[in-house]
């Protein structure tokens, strides 16, 4: 089995998967990790195509179900009964899928604004044509990747000591990679139809300035079992935008439900 790159970085407590999100890379942690390792060890993974991961040409490495594999091939791997979970935006849809499929395994999970996790298909949407879409990237290579509009070049919120490590991996990210990402993860990443099913202690950290998630951030307040939430002045990158926040937030949680 072909396994996503990750790094584990010792700790005090559980081990913590890691998952960031589209476009990103480990560098998203970058002022969270430090924090985090007084808790937890943290175990970050990086996303096929992404930073240090490879691209593979199967497509079904890009399924939301392998990733669901990979991660327990990793848990298993490490010799780790049970762990945390913390996933970010396409990340959080991963982290959480995982938990649904193995409970078991998780002692607690937290996530960020994830529009993927929480989207509703709506009747008559058309599925991208993937040969298109691959087809496009590679014939247009990093133009494509450049041109998409939440690629890291686009934010202009994110702390200097993050933004430039995320814009020095962009330079690792793999058109075609990115291109099965995009058809094959973020299309079908949703668990909205699965998430009151959840049996694990959970926390959104919200960041409340990216105001189109508030619908799904009240889908999954009203929908998600042991689900809370706490709410940061940040927008989607918010454990980089409010560290200081995020990170008390995170740690709170992590130590109540040890």
């Amino acid at each position: 089995m072909i396994l996503p790159s990750f790094e584990v970085h010792e700790g005090t407590g559980l081990p913590l998967l890691m998952v960031h999100g589209f476009l990103s890379s480990s560098s998203q942690w970058l002022l969270n990790i430090e924090a985090l390792k007084s808790v937890a060890t943290p175990v970050v993974v990086e996303l096929f195509g992404h930073g240090r991961s490879p691209a593979p040409a199967n497509p079904e490495c890009y399924l939301p179900a392998n990733y669901v594999k990979a991660f327990e091939a990793i848990r298993q791997s490490l010799g780790i009964r049970q762990w945390n979970l913390l996933g970010y935006s396409l990340g959080a849809a991963l982290t959480l899928r995982y938990s649904l499929t193995h409970p078991a395994f998780i002692n607690a999970q937290i996530f960020t604004n994830s529009t993927s996790a929480f989207a509703a298909r709506e009747p008559g949407t058309l599925e991208p044509n993937a040969e298109e879409v691959i087809g496009r990237f590679e014939r247009e290579g990093m133009a494509a990747v450049e041109a998409i509009p939440v690629h890291p070049r686009f934010a202009n919120r994110i702390p200097t000591k993050v933004h430039n490590p995320l814009l020095a991996d962009c330079g690792l990210l793999d058109p075609v990679g990115v291109a099965r990402t995009l058809v094959y993860t973020n299309g079908s990443a949703s668990v909205r139809e699965l998430v009151d099913q959840n049996t694990v202690p959970a926390l959104l950290i919200n960041g409340m300035m990216e105001k189109r998630f508030d619908p799904f951030k009240a889908f999954a307040l009203a929908t998600m079992p042991h689900l809370s939430c706490v709410e940061l002045s940040a927008g989607h990158a918010v454990n980089a935008e409010d560290a200081s926040g995020f990170n008390d937030a995170a740690k709170a949680f992590l130590t109540r439900s040890c």
